[in-house]
């Protein structure tokens, strides 16, 4: 007798948690599909080019920094699949099951309906609503709901659709490139071309004794270094020689001087074959007697007739 009434208390108790658990009422699967690229890199490499000649004749040189890339780029059709399903929420049968018991009612007469009408009557009439009606009777499951279905990857398919490799060169963008001239090493910036302006007459080489720079090493690394590339470029003997007497031209302080020293200076570089450094030169004397223009024409006067350089003379504001 104890055993039955202990088995009796353990079935009732089963029943009453599976009443509360309740099932989940499945909807139907639903799928994703998408295009996935993966980019492999199969070759990573910087070119510095110096231009040419490799042999400086002149102080001023353009070197071009470009990164290459080469990438293995495969495309994938990714498809995923979800099973759908409505949690079961036990105080949802409060109202579930007398709206069941009305749609089963309302779907029975439809479907009389239906035959009188010879099947004219859609399926969400005839049938969406007796299935409707019944889950909502079942007091273990909910009736189907979109609004408040959960959903699990059921699986997960990839399939290669195209591979091919693309390239790409790009100017390295104001980044460093190492520069060794001499005993002395360097680090300065490209521009946002990629360009490195080097200029043997400017900082930091200025500093330097220019008879001992015989050689330019340049170098570049990526930050991960995985590529790198070296290139050098050679300094002529007849350029160092001009170094340091060019150097005294441009930097000596100019406002003590007069104006015929002021055209030797612009005429002296012209013919150590300075051409771009003179140019500049005057164009800084030029502005530097903005503010006096009876200096100015003076100056541009002697430029003409002692120096016989051609010069526009500049519009005052």
């Amino acid at each position: 007798m104890f055993k039955r009434s202990t088995f009796n208390l353990i079935g009732g108790a089963s029943c009453a948690a599976l009443l509360l658990s309740g099932c989940a009422n499945q909807l139907p699967q639903r799928s994703e599909h998408e295009e996935r690229i993966e980019r492999k890199l199969l070759e990573h490499s910087l070119q510095i080019e110096v231009g040419e000649p490799r042999v400086l004749e002149l102080p001023q040189r353009r070197v071009r920094v470009h990164e290459q890339k080469s990438f293995e780029v495969t495309a994938f059709e990714v498809t995923r699949r979800y099973d759908r399903y409505t949690p079961y929420q036990p105080w949802r049968e409060l109202y579930e099951i007398p709206l069941g018991a009305l749609a089963v009612v309302g779907g029975i007469g439809a479907n009389v309906l239906n035959v009188v009408l010879l099947g004219s009557l859609p399926d969400s009439a005839t049938k969406d609503w007796i299935s409707y009606g019944f889950a909502g009777l079942n007091p273990a499951m909910n009736v189907e709901s979109n609004g408040r279905s959960q959903q699990n990857l059921a699986s997960l398919e990839e399939r290669r659709q195209d591979a091919r490799t693309e390239y790409s060169s790009l100017p390295w963008v104001e980044r460093p490139v190492r520069v060794k001239a001499g005993e002395q090493t360097f680090e300065m910036l490209t521009d946002r071309n990629g360009i490195l302006r080097l200029n043997l007459l400017d900082s930091p080489f200025a500093e330097q004794d220019a008879t001992r720079i015989s050689t330019l090493l340049l170098s570049v690394e990526d930050d991960q270094g995985s590529a790198r590339a070296d290139a050098s470029l050679m300094v002529s003997r007849t350029l160092r020689g001009k170094l340091q007497e060019a150097h005294d031209l441009i930097y000596d302080d100019l406002e003590d001087d007069d104006v015929a020293q002021w055209v030797h200076r612009v005429k002296r570089l012209s013919e150590l074959g300075l051409e771009e450094e003179a140019s500049e030169l005057e164009q800084s004397l030029i502005e530097l007697t903005r503010n006096d223009p009876e200096l100015q024409q003076l100056f541009l006067k002697a430029l003409t007739q002692d120096a016989g350089r051609l010069v526009a003379a500049p519009g005052n504001d």
